[in-house]
């Protein structure tokens, strides 16, 4: 038997035995003449801690302790982060380049004015012919019977000699060029080229004709 069967059959015992107590003690009283409110107390209070003990309720037993499982702490998703190697598309937009500003050139100055000639060119004195004649002939050139025609142009000074000599068209043999130079300016004589009455500076041209003689 349980204790707490045991418990309830000795409290019920008791209380019989309280019960028949009090019918002894009633019977008594009736007899001996105790006062009625007495043995009423009494009865009023043997009653009511009978009827506790009859009310009062076994407690249940405590429930069995609950198992604790080993459960895993939670544990948080990683986060993803999206790390992307390719570079950022980058869309360009072709824009015209603005039109360049028009500059306006400057006009063009206006030419010099051509220098101002001498009003009379220069005269040579006596026959051109004879600055260069046959005694002239360079000998190779008279061996190897070369011929040829040289032209020439001299400057004039303001005292109408000879300064420089120039060949403008070869005859063909550096001989008979060479010639040319040499006797013109060495024979040659001229009349100064003249500008407003004054002599200055001027040139002649002409040709040398090498022919071998008979």
């Amino acid at each position: 038997m349980a204790y707490a069967d045991q418990k309830m059959s000795s409290n019920r015992l008791i209380a019989l035995i309280v019960v028949a107590i009090l019918h002894v003690a009633l019977a008594y009283g009736l007899v001996t003449g105790l006062a009625y409110e007495g043995v009423k107390k009494a009865i009023k209070r043997v009653t009511t801690v009978d009827i506790e003990e009859e009310v009062k309720k076994e407690e249940p037993p405590p429930p069995p302790p609950k198992k604790v499982e080993n459960i895993p702490p939670p544990v948080a998703p990683p986060v993803k982060i999206n790390v992307s190697t390719a570079p950022p598309k980058i869309e360009t937009v072709a824009t015209p380049p603005p039109p360049a500003p028009i500059v306006l050139a400057p006009p063009a100055p206006a030419p010099p004015p051509p220098p101002k000639g001498p009003s009379v060119g220069a005269q040579p004195r006596g026959n051109p012919g004879s600055w260069a004649t046959a005694n002239d002939y360079p000998s190779r050139a008279l061996r190897e019977e070369r011929s040829g025609t040289t032209g020439f142009r001299v400057t004039i000074d303001t005292n109408g000699r000879v300064i420089d000599c120039q060949i403008t068209s070869s005859s063909g043999h550096a001989d008979l060029d060479d010639a040319t130079c040499k006797n013109v300016s060495r024979r040659a004589r001229f009349k100064p080229a003249m500008q407003d009455g004054q002599p200055v500076q001027g040139s002649y041209s002409n040709r040398v004709r090498w022919v071998i003689p008979e």
